[in-house]
């Protein structure tokens, strides 16, 4: 077996086990370990990345048991993908955490490890129940990493988080026991021989248990009308916190990718593509909905979060478009809107922390004692997340609207991506005249920036250049990735016996 596979899940389990046993250690020493064993996760996800850019399916046997009994890990170019984008926001993430966030409340760095458990278990499992386990986890993890640092606002909005995803919770365990009750099985690939040739009569129930995940991914990716709980959580975390959380929402995207494509695919006879007929008016009314809160968002830190909103339901019209062209287009943007996001949500706490009392809101406040830098970094983080050339944004919205035949779908995409870019445009603007060139009189009470959290933001925005320099590579892998999500045999493969 290649033991590699899963180390993204035992190492960060390890190291948070490991810092909870020792929390009475200096936070020197925490922060060290922590920042050390996340760093590390980059390189052991470029591996994992070149490894899966072979095309060959990499299954991982836990306790040696034969698919589609027993735990499996499944690698291929997608999960890969996302390892490599969690790790990096994740590196980035904490690097600004340990210049004093972590310290507003205990087992900062034990909580970010177990968050990591939880999302690169999910990346990386190939059932459904497993899925529901690092979903648990992982969730776990964040309702204590959201009230970190505790406060009226955190709680009011974790109290919402906590409540909506114990209801989706309990209707993810719904619709696996269902599955589980027809099929007989949890294993993806399994599922999706089953769910082919599975009596007809059981359609129903089939379709039902399928729109269950549907309604349970939707919340956690912050589809509408499941979005609301969003703005608030985001905006009352931590700055590491609500940069990590950039990934969170696209977790969700990427389990209906994995289950609508593998499970209730092409090949699952009467019940094939059954959701896609959903996700496009579900895609479009979220990018227009997310739009229309980042004009009405009087808070920076909520703009950022309803720009969060509006690349969820750009990412899901890829996705909806049901081909190969759209879904490595989605890709594409995902990499570019989740860095970005990331780095937008660390430099508006470096805003916030020199605006005095004013701190996020958009209102009058005392000049920045650094505006010429962080005006620049804003500058850059926004004309990149609405879409402009010449960054990443720009691209991924080319690659979106050229996966478009002409038609009705691209009669109704094209007006409703460009004039969302127009808003989302308007939005930015108007943040950044009333942060960088309407101050108040004032006095600036705040102190220059500190350089390592200034490096961790840009770190992340500069993930947009990356994006633009290395973007045929980029765009081959996508390709590739979307080419191998749709073709199901090698997965059903892994059943017969052998890796694909």
């Amino acid at each position: 077996m290649n033991h590699a596979l899963i180390m993204p899940i035992l190492l960060p389990l390890l190291v948070g086990c490991l810092l909870l046993l020792g929390h009475r250690q200096a936070a020197s020493l925490k922060r060290l370990v922590s920042v050390t064993a996340t760093w590390l996760l980059v390189p052991l996800a470029l591996w994992l990345l070149w490894q899966a850019d072979s095309g060959t399916l990499s299954v991982y046997r836990l306790g040696g048991w034969q698919p589609p009994f027993g735990i499996m890990l499944l690698l291929d170019r997608l999960s890969a993908l996302m390892l490599l984008v969690t790790a990096v926001l994740a590196a980035f993430s904490v690097l600004y955490a340990v210049r004093g966030d972590d310290e507003r409340g205990q087992n900062f760095h034990a909580l970010f490890q177990f968050q990591l458990v939880g999302l690169n278990g999910a990346f990386l499992t190939g059932d459904l129940f497993n899925l529901f386990v690092f979903f648990e986890i992982l969730l776990i993890s964040s309702y204590a990493l959201l009230l970190h640092g505790h406060g009226a606002k955190r709680v009011q909005a974790g109290i919402h988080y906590v409540v909506l995803n114990l209801l989706g919770s309990s209707l993810f365990l719904i619709g696996v026991s269902m599955l589980y009750g027809l099929t007989g099985t949890l294993n993806m690939a399994d599922l999706a021989g089953r769910v082919s040739a599975a009596d007809p009569a059981d359609a129903p129930l089939l379709a039902a248990a399928g729109y269950l995940l549907l309604v349970v991914f939707a919340l956690k990716a912050a589809i509408l009308p499941l979005y609301f709980w969003l703005p608030r959580a985001y905006a009352s975390a931590t700055a590491p916190v609500a940069a990590l959380f950039a990934i969170m929402t696209k977790l969700g995207l990427y389990a209906i990718v994995r289950v609508f494509t593998l499970v209730f695919g092409s090949e699952a006879g009467v019940l094939n593509n059954m959701v896609l007929d959903w996700l496009w008016p579900l895609s479009m009314l979220t990018l227009a909905g997310g739009v229309l809160g980042a004009l009405a968002a009087r808070n920076l830190q909520i703009l950022l979060s309803y720009l969060v909103v509006v690349s969820v339901g750009t990412l899901l019209a890829g996705i909806a478009l049901g081909t190969e062209a759209g879904l490595s287009a989605a890709l594409y943007y995902l990499v570019h809107s989740t860095l970005v996001s990331g780095g937008l949500f660390l430099l508006a706490d470096l805003i916030a922390r020199q605006r005095g009392d004013a701190a996020s809101e958009l209102i009058s406040a005392p000049a920045l004692r650094q505006p010429l830098m962080l005006g620049a970094l804003f500058f850059a983080g926004a004309i990149s997340i609405a879409g402009l050339p010449p960054f990443s944004g720009f691209l991924g919205k080319v690659m979106l609207l050229s996966a478009v035949p002409p038609g009705v779908d691209a009669s109704i995409l094209w007006p409703v991506v460009l004039v969302g870019g127009l808003g989302m445009i308007i939005a930015l603007s108007r943040a950044g005249s009333m942060v960088f060139w309407r101050p108040s009189d004032a006095v600036s009470v705040g102190r220059p920036a500190d350089g390592v959290r200034v490096a961790a933001a840009f770190g992340l925005l500069f993930g947009s250049v990356v994006l633009v320099l290395a973007a045929a590579p980029i765009q081959a892998y996508v390709q590739a990735a979307a080419a191998q999500l749709f073709d199901l045999t090698p997965y059903m493969e892994i059943i017969r016996g052998g890796d694909a």
